[in-house]
Formats: structure tokens, sequence, C-alpha cells
């Protein structure tokens, strides 16, 4: 939720102040939703995400007991998905990334970086959603979670480094071989 609409960087100082803050997420779930919001300012919207993270987390906890994702256990892969993106704020990227990150299953988070780069190296059909690449390039990264972790990493890292939205750097990329757009960026 945190890292929704801001970079990285920006991610990583909120989940450290929210966390200073609140060091449980008992705590974070009890809180006054103007105190989250204030740790979480950093990253933006908190306005917004400050009451989604307080309705995630009353939803996530069992009467009298903390938050867990304990009962994801029980449902498969779909049905975790679906039961994620059912909660407030949570779309395809945020629910693939609790099953692969949090829970170890097979999902393919896909943030801007990992469905620009697919589209350029022609692994999505032109015009695929975001919302649809998820599934998509879940199956082609294969079914073990390590693969697909390693296929996001590689694909967030390469976005981020050479093929890079508005200025890919071509001349320096490796996939430059296979890549259909190459040429049209140099």
């Amino acid at each position: 939720m945190l890292s929704q609409n801001t970079a990285d960087v920006n991610t990583d100082r909120t989940y450290a102040a929210l966390r200073r803050r609140f060091p449980t997420w008992s705590e974070v779930r009890d809180a006054p939703v103007e105190q989250v919001e204030r740790a979480i300012a950093l990253g933006g919207l908190s306005h917004t995400k400050a009451p989604r993270i307080g309705q995630i987390l009353r939803a996530l906890s069992p009467p009298g007991g903390e938050p867990d994702l304990g009962a994801l256990d029980a449902l498969d892969d779909d049905a975790a998905l679906s039961y994620l993106q059912s909660l407030p704020g949570v779309g395809p990227k945020t629910a693939a990334c609790v099953l692969l990150f949090s829970l170890g299953r097979p999902a393919m988070p896909v943030d801007t970086h990992v469905h620009r780069v697919a589209d350029r190296l022609g692994l999505l059909d032109p015009g695929v959603s975001a919302a649809a690449a998820h599934g998509l390039l879940t199956t082609m990264a294969g079914p073990a979670p390590a693969d697909i972790y390693a296929a996001h990493v590689d694909l967030v890292r390469h976005g981020r480094r050479v093929c890079h939205a508005r200025r890919p750097a071509c001349g320096r990329c490796s996939l430059r071989g296979i890549c259909p757009g190459a040429d049209s960026f140099s």
C-alpha cells in the first residue's frame, strides 16, 4: 500500500517512519487515522492510504488477535489473490506483492517498469493492460515463486537502469538484439 504512486526511496522512508511510530501492526490498526496519516505523510496520499491501511489490518485480524495473513493459507492462489483484491485499495500489483514477497506464492507483481520492459520486449501483445499482464507474466515466468521473484527483480532493475520510460539506453542494452523496439528508440 505504501509503495503505490510513489518512488521506492519514499516507500522505504515512509515504512521506516511508520514502524518507528508504531512498532506493531496492531498499534497501526488501533491508532487514530490522523496519527497514521502523519507517520506516512512522506510517501504521499496519506489521507487515502492511512484509512485503507487501518481497514486492511482490521480485516486481517481475527477477533482479539493480531493482524495475520494466515487466513490465506487455506486458499488456493487465485482465491488468495481475489481475497486480497477485495480489500480497500488493493489492486493486482499490491495483491501480487503480498503473495510473492510475503507468502512465497507464484504471482508476478507488474509495476510500471515490469509492464514497460515486457511491452518493449514483445512479451505482451500490444495493448495488454497492466492488470491483464499479471497473469500472463506469471505464467511466462513459470510456476516456481523463486523464478517469478527473479524475473520480477530483473525486469524492474532493467527498467530502472536501462529501459527508461522516456529515453531508453538502447545503445548499452544487453537485450537490444532481441528487442523488437530497440531501433525505434535510438
